[in-house]
């Protein structure tokens, strides 16, 4: 079993420069420097990833979640309309390079706002846009089109009826560019009124993409099924690939404070997961980032 942690690097993070990925700036900003600005920053975050896959190398983490923060305001152009697009190229190559010798097994999680299953045609167009992107990022990054190298959404809406829904985000899937198809994963949900390991079956039956099992949203939609038998049915799913599933706990409960809502995550981990014997890679969704999966390397 890998401990992984999502997208940023506390310990760089305090370092003079700070290291991170995640450098951006305002709309505003961007009105006014525009792409050649952006280029600039894309080159830092990019020469800073491959700083984190040393560390984490050094360090024994051998899972991590890309940002999706790469390239700031990626929306407004193509990457290779970049200034110094050979070079982040270069470096980005340099960095999947170092990563796939490593053994680091690099994982996406593009934000909410990607709904395959939405009835509004602008707004699949933006998910496939931005999902595109994702895959055009990992193989400039040299990772591999399959699911070891994930990227991993939620469906995101349900519409009045989830089956059709799900239709949909079937439908749509196959306008993704194949850089996508390869490696996409869908996840379980937190709203009882939403997708459970059960419900997402469904998709994987159709088009084949595995599902990523999220122990702190199962608690919330169950699909009547146990922990075990929910993550059993999830890990059928990937194939000869190992599975990957997402673990955190209830910052309510490790505040001792109703008033939070229980779905939010904690700072830190108590424990890690009951893998009920199965060979898993644990992506850690806490607060803390790499400090929360310290304790249990």
């Amino acid at each position: 079993m890998n401990l992984g942690y999502a997208c940023i690097n506390m310990t760089l993070g305090e370092h003079k420069p700070k290291i991170t990925t995640n450098r951006s700036m305002i709309k505003k900003t961007f009105k006014e420097k525009g792409i050649t600005y952006a280029s600039e920053l894309a080159i830092q975050n990019c020469r800073d990833l491959v700083e984190i896959i040393k560390w984490n190398n050094k360090n024994g983490i051998n899972f991590f979640r890309l940002t999706s923060d790469l390239f700031p305001w990626a929306s407004e152009y193509n990457l290779t309309e970049l200034q110094n697009y050979n070079l982040i190229e270069n470096i980005l190559g340099l960095a999947g390079a170092l990563a796939n010798k490593c053994g680091q097994r690099i994982t996406a999680h593009p934000g909410p706002f990607n709904v395959l299953v939405s009835p509004k045609e602008h707004v699949v167009e933006n998910t496939i846009a931005d999902l595109t992107l994702h895959g055009e990022v990992f193989d400039m990054l040299g990772l591999s089109r399959t699911p070891y190298n994930k990227i991993n959404i939620h469906c995101n809406g349900v519409y009045g009826d989830k089956i059709a829904a799900m239709d949909r985000f079937c439908k749509n899937f196959e306008r993704l560019p194949e850089s996508v198809q390869t490696r996409l994963t869908v996840e379980n949900d937190d709203k009882a009124s939403m997708y459970s390991v059960k419900d997402l079956m469904y998709i994987h039956e159709r088009i084949g993409i595995p599902i990523v099992f999220d122990y702190h949203h199962h608690k919330f939609c169950t699909g009547d099924l146990s922990e075990e038998e929910a993550l059993k049915l999830a890990v059928s799913t990937w194939g000869d690939i190992k599975p990957v599933v997402h673990y955190s706990e209830s910052k309510a409960l490790h505040e001792r404070n109703d008033k939070l809502k229980p779905q939010a995550h904690s700072d830190y981990i108590n424990e890690i997961p009951n893998t009920y014997a199965l060979d898993l890679d644990v992506m850690v969704e806490a607060k803390a980032k790499e400090l929360s999966i310290i304790p249990f390397l």
